[in-house]
């Protein structure tokens, strides 16, 4: 009870109260509801009551928000797994486009973004209704591989990616700040969901040869079950992880982006100094010319991704010419895929896929050269936002995603 006296002694000093309380936290906390009892009116135990007790109720009130958090994102998780079951189902019977397995997930890891930060009425009818409506249009086009089908299919992702960002942002969706906060959220996501698959991969391969053992082939059922389904659950599951800033994927993600970027320039330098001695021509060589844009786009996504993992606001190294570099390069290769884009429009036509990769060239290099210039004035010491160049551009790649997915169909029908 020594504590306890010292307590009493010195209810006056607040000094030495607190040399008391540092000197050892748990004797101070055990004798305190004695001192208390001693003197239950005193105003100075009285804030002393409140600062030990405070932290505890934090605590309590945090844990309860994580259990909440958790359980909805688990409820989440298993209606994702359990859909795409579903949707899987009638993909089987060819009743439906295997694309429908976006629905699967999408709408769930923005459902949990929206409990996380609730919207304006008018943002969450937004998503409701967008999400709807595209899912009730792609179930009306008919189930054929004509391009603008196929072209609907493959932005429909785009500009339902689109939607979850508007969900991730919620009311702040035209701050560039949280535009970027997107764009490092899917690094994040990618990172994460990676590894878990992996891991994922690894257990089925395991647990198929664990049955093969005993004479079970369980290939074909563990898949459109269980791996089906884990895929994507695992999907929300990482979304949650991730808002959770989860160290992992935070630390793992500005590294790759580093390690990347120089590496990808180099294979693509190599690539291009290839293509020119082998003397191949995209202006003729049809696949070549896909390919070429496949490359774009993925200089494009890791420029991007460097950009934002970087920031401008640091100061300058060399990760900051290798990314321009980058852009220099994505430039030139797509000058080189839009003079080729051009040249078979007034050779051969218009079609939906050459109008599609016309379209989507002409923003990618008004892009780049809005970045390049960013980065210039950067890399000269003057006033710039890079970041700003790409995260106020994101809406037009989507409004492009929704044209080629809801009106090439109907042009091109």
């Amino acid at each position: 009870m020594g504590f306890n006296n010292m307590i009493i002694e010195n209810i006056e000093d607040p000094n030495e109260l607190e040399r008391l309380f540092r000197e050892d936290p748990k004797a101070f906390k055990k004798a305190f509801p004695h001192a208390l009892e001693q003197d239950p009116d005193s105003p100075v135990l009285a804030v002393w009551y409140e600062r030990l007790h405070f932290k505890e109720a934090a605590n309590t009130e945090k844990t309860l928000l994580l259990q909440k958090d958790f359980l909805i994102m688990g409820i989440l998780a298993i209606l994702a797994g359990v859909s795409s079951r579903i949707i899987f189902h009638f993909v089987e019977l060819q009743a439906i486009a295997p694309i429908n397995l976006a629905f699967g997930v999408l709408p769930f890891i923005a459902a949990y973004f929206v409990y996380k930060n609730t919207p304006q009425k008018s943002v969450l009818y937004c998503l409701a209704v967008l999400f709807l409506i595209s899912g009730f249009y792609l179930n009306m086009l008919p189930l054929n591989y004509k391009d603008s089908i196929i072209l609907a299919y493959l932005h429909l992702p785009i500009f339902l990616w689109g939607l979850v960002g508007l969900a991730f942002t919620g009311n702040e969706y035209g701050k560039d700040s949280t535009r970027l906060a997107y764009l490092k959220f899917n690094l994040n996501f990618f990172v994460l969901y990676a590894s878990m698959a992996i891991s994922g991969m690894l257990l089925a391969a395991v647990t198929m040869q664990l049955f093969s053992f005993v004479g079970l082939n369980i290939e074909e059922f563990y898949f459109r079950n269980i791996v089906l389904f884990g895929a994507a659950s695992i999907a929300i599951v990482t979304a949650y992880l991730v808002s959770r800033n989860l160290k992992l994927a935070k630390n793992i993600a500005p590294y790759i982006a580093k390690i990347f970027s120089p590496l990808v320039l180099a294979t693509l330098l190599v690539y291009l100094i290839t293509i020119i001695w082998l003397e191949k021509n995209p202006f003729l060589d049809r696949n070549f010319l896909i390919a070429f844009n496949g490359i774009l786009l993925g200089v494009l996504a890791v420029t991007i991704f460097s950009i934002t993992e970087s920031g401008s606001d640091e100061k300058k190294n060399i990760s900051d010419y290798i990314n321009y570099a980058l852009i220099v390069l994505a430039l030139i290769i797509d000058s080189v895929a839009l003079s080729a884009i051009l040249f078979r429009l007034s050779s051969y036509g218009i079609t939906p896929n050459r109008l599609a990769v016309l379209g989507v060239n002409i923003l990618i290099f008004a892009n780049l050269i809005w970045i390049m210039l960013s980065y210039m004035r950067f890399l000269q010491n003057k006033p710039s936002t890079i970041q700003n160049s790409i995260t106020k551009y994101l809406p037009i790649y989507v409004i492009w995603a929704a044209f080629v997915t809801f009106i090439f169909p109907i042009i091109f029908n």
